[in-house]
């Protein structure tokens, strides 16, 4: 019989398209979803494929269920916006902590082998080092930072004292096709393609210098499965990015050009919160998960170019 994989978060931009790659090697699927922010249409065509249940992670009965039978589980659900996150932390920590130890017990409580944590670079917070390494100091600077750390420490603390195991894989700012550019609280890129594409200045908050390692979906996407399979992983946390960055100001002039579009961006004073730098050491997901990037800034950003441009038409 196959092996059952249970996707937390699963209706959102990464988890659904995780979903698929599930299922396009061979797992069974269980997905959990309140749709707070994760959308059905994301799974369109995949429904009679897996089994979806709507509940939320702070349901501890609806997790054990959905993850009854699990081999592995794949904890996507979050609360993952910085601004919201100063504004509620209380419900962040609530999410990003208590629902990850909800996850955790459950895991143990239904005999899963292994869960994946989306994890987060915020946890390094605004570091003066050029390049983000595992062993660096954790110095979160936001209460969403604070919270997906703290689902970290829940990790480690599961793969010691329990027969779990756990990985967590802290993603640099993914993107790709498919994110919602409308939310007051859309990542940069989404936001800036359909500000762009619409003849309008995109906002940058700050003076443009503040760098990331902008990381294409698929790319998390081949991590999670290599995380699924490989060995002697349990109790790593592990960079997932590009290993490279860039500035916003040079994400506007790659856009400006992926969408003929000439435009300067409007600068507004830099919101609380929000990092300067963010360049990932990828060494550790070479060596431990045999990951290495297979698609670059410039080509991920072409492409949600070009599906952003579609869906307009």
């Amino acid at each position: 019989m196959e092996p059952k994989a249970t996707v937390t978060g699963g209706a959102g931009f990464i988890g659904s398209r995780l979903v698929r790659a599930l299922l396009a090697n061979g797992y069974r699927v269980s997905v959990l979803d309140d749709f707070s922010t994760g959308r059905l249409s994301n799974l369109q065509g995949l429904l009679e494929q897996i089994d979806l249940t709507e509940g939320s992670i702070l349901e501890p009965t609806s997790l054990r269920q959905v993850l009854a039978g699990s081999d592995v589980v794949f904890h996507h659900a979050a609360q993952v916006s910085v601004p919201f996150s100063m504004a509620n932390p209380e419900r962040t920590q609530q999410i990003n902590g208590t629902g990850t130890l909800n996850v955790l017990e459950a895991a143990v409580a239904t005999g899963c082998r292994r869960v994946i944590y989306a994890g987060s670079s915020s946890c390094y917070g605004d570091v003066t080092r050029d390049i983000q390494t595992e062993s660096d100091p954790i110095a979160p600077i936001s209460p969403y930072g604070e919270s997906k750390y703290q689902g970290e420490v829940h990790c480690q603390r599961f793969a010691t004292e329990t027969e779990l195991e756990t990985v967590v894989l802290r993603y640099f700012n993914v993107f790709g096709p498919g994110q919602d550019p409308d939310s007051p609280y859309s990542a940069v890129i989404p936001k800036f393609i359909s500000l762009i594409l619409a003849g309008q200045s995109p906002t940058i908050f700050g003076d443009g210098q503040q760098s990331r390692d902008f990381t294409f979906v698929e790319n998390v996407v081949q991590a999670n499965l290599l995380a699924a399979r490989a060995h002697q992983l349990s109790g790593h946390s592990i960079n997932i990015a590009n290993g490279r960055s860039i500035s916003l100001r040079q994400l506007v002039v790659l856009l400006s050009e992926y969408t003929a579009e000439s435009v300067e961006p409007v600068f507004e004073a830099a919101r609380a919160g929000d990092i300067l730098h963010s360049c990932a050491n990828i060494s550790k997901a070479r060596e431990l998960l045999e990951y290495q990037p297979l698609v670059s800034i410039e080509e991920g950003l072409k492409r949600t170019v070009d599906f952003f441009r579609s869906r307009s038409l």
